[in-house]
């Protein structure tokens, strides 16, 4: 065995939604300089437009919300490459509100994009695996789902993100004679245009730097790392797992 070259991707073909912005674009990235051929899904055309050409990669325009979208978003990556070897599940929201002021159409919406979505992804992705018999599956959770986040009021936002890492642990169980490996990324609070808002608060980011035994916030480059090593033979004996990239958060 070369390990020098366990992480290379040659070869492969790598779908990563949300792929436009942040974690799913650093997660493109690093991906793409291991090998793979890139394939980035979004809801906006202009901004998923942009981001291929930077990183000569393929973007396709779908809402991983619909069902039939995502088949539809399937069939057209398999009719051009004949193969999915990777999928970057990665799309998602992050929206806030006390309990008692949640809305059924806030719950709906979170659990729309960051549970059904991650599902219906990992059901067709996972069926093309299937049928060659391989492939790597990494379904974007949140260390949110491990622990009750503070000063932040986030339940469903939690509650969605704890579903996704028992998705990941089923969907591994069953697949995991079959070829197809399951895992998930857990990032702590991380640099993005999704939590830029909150970073600017001086009374949030204080509370987020205290509770770190960094005592930073982490960066996009720094969770995809995680995703490679998922996404390559360098992990061959990993499913059902999750990898949590916090600085420490959950370690106190």
């Amino acid at each position: 065995m070369k390990y020098a070259l366990m992480n290379r991707l040659d070869g492969c073909v790598a779908v990563v939604t949300g792929g436009s912005r942040g974690i799913g674009y650093e997660s493109a990235k690093a991906l793409r300089d291991n090998g793979a051929t890139v394939v980035i899904v979004g809801v906006n055309p202009e901004i998923g437009q942009k981001a291929a050409g930077e990183l000569d990669a393929e973007f396709y325009a779908a809402d991983v919300c619909s069902s039939e979208q995502v088949k539809t978003l399937t069939s057209e990556i398999v009719a051009k490459h004949s193969r999915i070897d990777i999928a970057v599940n990665n799309a998602g929201i992050s929206l806030g509100a006390p309990a008692e002021e949640c809305t059924d159409e806030l719950w709906h919406k979170i659990m729309n994009v960051n549970l059904h979505g991650v599902f219906y992804c990992c059901r067709e992705f996972g069926r093309v695996m299937l049928e060659r018999g391989k492939g790597s599956i990494i379904n974007m959770a949140s260390m949110s789902g491990l622990i009750s986040n503070v000063p932040q009021r986030t339940s469903a936002y939690n509650t969605s993100k704890a579903a996704v890492i028992h998705l990941t642990k089923s969907l591994a169980g069953e697949w995991a004679q079959r070829g197809v490996r399951v895992n998930a990324v857990s990032p702590g609070y991380i640099s993005t245009d999704m939590s830029k808002d909150d970073i600017a608060r001086a009374d949030m980011i204080k509370v987020w730097k205290q509770f770190t035994p960094m005592g930073r916030v982490g960066e996009p480059s720094e969770v995809a790392g995680t995703v490679v090593f998922l996404a390559s033979d360098a992990s061959s004996y990993f499913t059902g797992s999750n990898l949590v990239v916090d600085g420490g958060y959950t370690s106190w």
